[in-house]
């Protein structure tokens, strides 16, 4: 399949969201869409999908134009399209899931149950995973529900895969199964569109890159082109120092935050260490290392079995998040989408929750007092919005994040717990929240970050703490970290030498 965008505008009331945008896909290509968060990404793929339609513009499909797309022309056309917010049916099994609208049937009357699951164990097969199709997909985790996400794209007779982030929720073996089939899909002449914000996945499985910025074609090429600090420069407009990083020498100061020998079985056990004022303390390993559960145990949402937590010398109690959150103690939980915003209110009270749960104690909410609150926020997180009473979801993802960001900065907890910070958002966002976390550290706030990324580590941390199967492995100080070492103690190889 080849497509043609032609002159694609498409206006939100007067918010411009593309702008004159035009460029092709080949067929059998594998094309990476690079941008911000904002940037009009998942606007132009909704309208290939058939989802929106183009204010003015044309598509051309094979030859053949088309001013809009209906959903149901899109999937005829073989367009599938993997959105980032997945569109499972929690209460029907993964089968019922892989062929909703598409069912098997015996003489047009039963359903062919017998012949959709056998399917679905082929299409799994071929994507080298292991998912039971009976399973109802509440019985999932994020991993596989994004994995049979991918499966229902690739079930049928597609021609074109749209991919909005795809790898978020899998771990690096995941992923080069994904490449691996979408490789194959590409030997057998189907097209895939891969938007990601992650970098060597787009120079790794991408043959061709086009990059959008404030709803405007910038660039076109092939990526063996170009390195990933062009694709940057392309993304945001200007150069990012990278490495004017923070340097982070050792701090001596006193001891704020301290863990002794904490356990959560199965997921972590004897965990120790300490947190000292204004210190970034990085803790990452890889995907089943208890990272995430120890992060929910620290706030006090999963509990303990043994050991102790110590805020300035005295003992947390960790009975409810609500005395946590009173004992100076603030968290940003990773899937934002899932787990911090909410999405039915407006951004004024996204950014208030908080201090509603843990501060508020008149009888009445002030709608001047929230104002000023978000207003004194805003000036050090730099959200962008039109205004704090809109929907916390007309914001891009980064912005979104800086919202949960002010959340907790309203608190001025002394100690910050932050989960994946900067998941899912653009590398331009990303140095927004280092410089967010840069300034939690200045203001003498002790920090642990729960990240898997090098780089991300390398920027902001003093110290590294690698887990492996739910110990600490290895400490490392700033000066020490390299990517090599965090990944010999993230795979354990130390433990097997020995």
């Amino acid at each position: 399949m080849v497509v043609e965008f032609k002159n694609i505008y498409k206006n939100f009331g007067a918010v411009q969201a593309l702008q004159d945008v035009s460029f092709s896909i080949g067929e059998a290509e594998i094309h990476g869409l690079l941008g911000e968060n904002g940037a009009g990404k998942s606007t132009l793929m909704n309208i290939l999908g058939g989802v929106l339609s183009p204010t003015s513009g044309t598509i051309v499909i094979d030859g053949t134009s088309y001013s809009h797309l209906t959903p149901h022309q899109a999937v005829e056309l073989g367009i599938s399209f993997i959105h980032q917010e997945l569109n499972l049916v929690n209460d029907l099994r993964v089968f019922e899931n892989l062929f909703i609208n598409r069912e098997l049937t015996i003489a047009k009357i039963y359903l062919d149950k017998k012949e959709m699951i056998r399917k679905s164990h082929e299409v799994f097969k071929r994507m080298n995973i292991n998912i039971d199709p009976t399973l109802h997909v509440r019985e999932l985790d994020t991993l596989e529900k994004q994995l049979v996400e991918i499966a229902r794209a690739i079930l049928f007779e597609t021609k074109l895969i749209i991919m909005d982030e795809p790898t978020t929720a899998l771990t690096d073996k995941e992923i080069n199964n994904l490449f691996t089939i979408m490789r194959d899909l590409k030997n057998n002449g189907i097209s895939c569109i891969y938007i990601s914000h992650k970098m060597p996945e787009l120079f790794a499985v991408c043959d061709k890159y086009t990059v959008l910025r404030d709803g405007k074609f910038i660039d076109s090429g092939f990526f063996k082109d170009i390195d990933e600090n062009r694709a940057t420069e392309l993304l945001v407009g200007r150069k990012i120092i990278e490495d004017k990083d923070i340097h982070r020498a050792q701090l001596d100061t006193e001891t704020v935050f301290e863990v002794q020998n904490i356990s959560c079985p199965p997921y972590f056990k004897n965990i120790s260490f300490s947190v000292k004022k204004g210190e970034v303390v990085a803790i990452t390993g890889l995907f089943g290392d208890g990272r995430g559960e120890l992060s929910e145990a620290l706030f006090g949402a999963r509990k303990l079995t043994n050991g102790k937590i110590f805020k300035n010398g005295k003992q947390l109690n960790l009975s409810s998040i609500k005395h946590v959150m009173k004992s100076g103690i603030g968290m940003i939980p990773r899937n934002r989408k899932e787990r911090s915003i909410i999405k039915d209110m407006n951004i004024l009270n996204n950014v208030s929750i908080a201090h509603f749960n843990a501060k508020h104690k008149k009888f009445l909410i002030s709608t001047n007092e929230e104002i000023k609150r978000f207003e004194k926020n805003q000036k050090i997180t730099n959200i962008k919005a039109n205004s704090p009473k809109d929907p916390i979801t007309s914001l891009s993802g980064g912005n979104q994040q800086k919202v949960i960001f002010a959340r907790w900065f309203e608190l001025d907890s002394d100690v910050y717990l932050l989960d994946n910070p900067t998941q899912g958002i653009d590398v331009g966002a990303k140095f927004e929240i280092y410089k967010l976390i840069n300034y939690l550290a200045e203001q003498g706030k002790s920090i642990i970050v729960f990240s898997s990324e090098f780089p991300e580590i390398y920027k902001i941390s003093h110290r590294c703490i690698i887990m492996y199967r739910g110990e600490i492995n290895k400490v490392m100080n700033h000066d020490e970290l390299n990517e090599v070492d965090m990944m010999f103690y993230s795979t354990g190889s130390n433990r097997k030498e020995s």
